[in-house]
């Protein structure tokens, strides 16, 4: 299949036309210009078009504990705990299971660093692979004023990062931070290197990641202080957005509860509107006046927009435009702060405009060609930014949230100036804009931009994308080199080669080889990646998924993208639509989206020809590399051969499976509600299955990771979820009786357990706080103090 522009003899149908019309507004010109491969991978992404959601309610089932809820000091409970476990190691450097652990660790770099350097270089064994140039989602940018080559960027998987060279290179300012959730970021005016980071992502109408507080920095994000006023509050989990005064005491934070103040740098703080808000923002020529946008779920705000004329200690409901619902995102124009712009995400998307401060608003047409641009893209809850920062011209105007879209009319009309589906245009999902310090309008114009994958640069925000047709590509720079905040959700590699693939959150799977470096990962398949498997027999056959168990097969090595031998699950692309095959060639589950959106699977590693994939039952193929075929179909035939245990996905369906190296009847596999389950004949036609959780468990979260030890296949470990205690089990027995390892951890989800290949008791674990290593099967846990956070 193609990925070269048409002429390669395809001609798009008038119903895919319409399809992508609908759900992406490019024109049908455009659409017949279109590769087959962009046309199919579109057709695929359009058919879930809350993806974002799904992706925060799986992320969030993860986070519960057996009551079912997230407790408010959960995440500084467990990095206080991890900070006892760091401070009772020994002083001089020293490693447990090859993991470095020591307290003091040196650099190969002549700069001093801390003990907690996160990625930057050492000696401790720990070796960035990158992804460089990919990024992750980012929703706040800030800009030294004295100095426009030193930025920090938000990551909210990875904390804050900042860069000395104008983006050409990123390094975290704390990879140890205690929240690395970091969705809002502002720097004092009067002094660069005071800033403070407002943790938790509080967009969605469920709780989705969570932080704790706000947190500030005296050195230019050397060292991280939480503010003691709002950790382990449940007012400041989702701090949504931060404002400060020029004066740098008066600072304004909107959260999921409401807006509070505080006047002398975040010592106290004083609640003055008592309902979730989405956005602030402080007059930058009156520290009095200050505006506010509503939040998307919030009965009382959402729709609305706020104003104060006494630096945020009351509030005033903004009259004139209306809306039933929706996050409203708000900003004054830099050309004079009397006009205030809107952003609303209603159905289709509005534009608002202020010309008295915020007080009052009229809605603009925000129309293209003619017609209405719905410029949100569907997503205004998720991704809603717009930027009125010339001050030269207060009729030019940002916004954006699928794509970005240009206004030179005041939010009248409006024209894209990013094509999401295009590799050379700047990322989909905007969340974050600012302009150079030194913006002036004329011989300045330099624009930052942060979304879902990362940082981006124009230096012309007046012509950008000035293409006549799609793509939009003109004038976009990746700022993405060594900004390492993608969100993995699994990975493996190959040992003979030394490869190594990763599911991430909206940027694919992606593949890392030593001869290309961090910076030469290639995307092997787009989208939301998954888990990934690799074939040990054959170094050119690996497996991946898209969600719900969508699983796909790559024969090249992951080198090259190719819909011709992809998915293995049923599903394929007849040139017009996506199809699915009969049974048995299909696996149901994944069909009726019937698994978690990320869902494991496990290649069998006694026979590489074996593939199970967990969902509502347990799939099996016994032929995963049969040649796909759709007419007459052929290809890899799947079987259940274990029935579902209930009828609630997010509750019921599999989490983990695990299958014993030298006996591949031995299958372990664990469930959404704690559940797991033993067969020892499983691969017999119909596999008998044991619950062995019932004798010491008993949990009532997600059971993450079971692995079974590869030279006594009746030791086997289970990982869980949720923030609490007793996260880490092991059973010598097959699962007759089980005995708590993980007494002495922080309190924190355990994501993966790994037994070391020749020395089975060396054991090490993936916590939301860390890695950790033990020596003697677990019975004694060592935090690293280097390397993944």
């Amino acid at each position: 299949m193609s990925e070269t522009p048409n002429g390669s003899g395809y001609t798009p149908s008038e119903e895919t036309i319409a399809a992508i019309q609908a759900g992406t507004g490019a024109s049908p010109e455009a659409i017949r210009d279109m590769p087959e491969m962009r046309i199919a991978r579109l057709l695929q992404k359009l058919e879930i078009p809350n993806r974002p959601l799904a992706r925060i309610e799986h992320e969030r089932d993860a986070l519960l504990n057996d009551n079912r809820e997230i407790p408010e000091e959960s995440y500084a409970r467990a990095q206080a705990q991890l900070s006892q476990m760091r401070s009772a190691m020994p002083s001089a450097f020293q490693s447990v299971a090859g993991v470095p652990t020591g307290n003091v660790v040196f650099s190969t770099d002549a700069r001093a660093l801390s003990r907690t350097a996160g990625l930057m270089a050492s000696n401790t064994g720990w070796a960035a692979l990158g992804p460089g140039k990919v990024g992750g989602r980012t929703r706040a940018l800030v800009i030294d004023p004295t100095n426009p080559k030193r930025i920090f960027a938000a990551g909210v998987g990875g904390g804050v990062w900042r860069t000395l060279d104008g983006g050409l290179s990123w390094m975290p300012t704390d990879d140890f931070m205690a929240n690395l959730a970091v969705c809002s970021l502002v720097m004092d005016p009067a002094n660069p290197n005071i800033l403070y980071a407002g943790t938790g992502e509080g967009y969605a109408n469920v709780d989705a990641i969570r932080g704790d507080g706000i947190f500030k920095t005296n050195d230019g994000g050397t060292t991280w202080t939480s503010l003691t006023a709002t950790s382990a509050n449940e007012d400041f989990f989702y701090v949504n957005g931060l404002a400060i005064a020029g004066n740098g005491q008066l600072l304004l934070a909107a959260t999921t509860t409401g807006i509070f103040r505080s006047t002398n740098g975040g010592q106290s703080w004083t609640q003055s509107f008592h309902a979730g808000m989405g956005n602030i923002a402080i007059d930058p020529n009156d520290a009095n006046k200050a505006v506010a946008g509503g939040l998307n779920g919030n009965l009382v705000t959402r729709g609305k927009a706020y104003f104060s004329t006494d630096g945020g200690v009351t509030w005033q409901q903004a009259t004139g435009a209306n809306a039933v619902s929706g996050r409203i995102q708000v900003c004054y124009a830099a050309a004079g702060s009397s006009t205030v712009y809107a952003s609303v995400d209603a159905n289709p998307s509005q534009i608002w405009r202020s010309t008295n401060g915020g007080a009052s608003y009229s809605s603009r047409n925000a129309t293209w060609n003619g017609q209405s641009s719905n410029f949100l893209g569907g997503q205004g809850w998720y991704d809603n930014v717009l930027w009125a920062g010339d001050p030269t011209n207060v009729n030019l105007l940002l916004v954006g949230g699928v794509d970005l879209w240009r206004s030179t009319d005041g939010g009248h009309t409006l024209r894209p100036i990013t094509t999401w589906w295009s590799d050379q245009s700047a990322h989909a999902d905007h969340h974050a804009i600012v302009a150079d310090p030194g913006y002036n309008g004329t011989t300045n114009k330099r624009v930052y931009f942060g979304n879902d994958g990362g940082v981006y640069r124009t230096d012309d925000v007046t012509t950008v994308g000035n293409n006549p047709a799609e793509p939009y590509t003109n004038g976009w720079v990746n700022l993405n080199n060594g900004y390492g905040v993608t969100q993995f959700y699994y990975g493996d590699g190959h040992i003979a080669t030394n490869t190594i693939m990763g599911g991430a959150q909206d940027n694919g799977t992606l593949r890392y080889t030593p001869t290309q470096g961090p910076n030469g990962w290639n995307e092997v398949w787009g989208g939301d990646g998954g888990d990934v498997a690799s074939d040990p027999s054959d170094s050119q056959v690996w497996y991946g998924e898209y969600v719900y168990l969508q699983i796909f097969r790559d024969t090249s090595g992951g080198a090259s993208a190719s819909l011709g031998d992809d998915y293995i699950c049923g599903r394929y692309w007849n040139g017009f639509r996506w199809a699915w095959k009969p049974l048995p060639f299909t696996i149901p589950d994944a069909q009726n989206e019937q698994a978690q959106f990320i869902a494991p699977f496990e290649l069998d590693p006694n026979e590489p020809n074996r593939l199970l994939g967990g969902a509502m039952s347990l799939w099996r193929t016994n032929d995963a590399k049969r040649p796909n075929r759709t007419n007459p179909p052929d290809g890899p035939s799947w079987a259940a051969i274990k029935a579902p245990i209930g009828t609630n996905r997010r509750v019921h369906s599999i989490t983990a499976i695990a299958i014993a190296h030298g006996n591949a009847d031995i299958v372990v596999v664990g469930h959404a509600n704690g559940e797991i389950y033993r067969s020892t004949n499983g691969t017999a036609t119909d596999p008998t299955w044991q619950q062995i959780d019932t004798n010491g468990i008993n949990a009532n979260r997600q059971c993450l990771a079971v692995t079974i030890d590869p030279d006594d296949h009746d030791l086997i470990y289970a990982a869980y979820g949720g923030f609490q205690a007793d996260n880490l089990w092991r059973t010598t027995d097959g699962g007759q009786s089980w005995t708590n390892i993980g007494g002495a951890l922080p309190e924190t989800p355990v994501r993966d357990i790994t037994v070391h290949p020749q020395r089975s008791r060396w054991l090490y674990l993936a916590t939301d706080v860390g890695v950790f290593a033990s020596e003697d099967g677990g019975d004694h846990w060592s935090p690293t103090n280097e390397g993944p956070a």
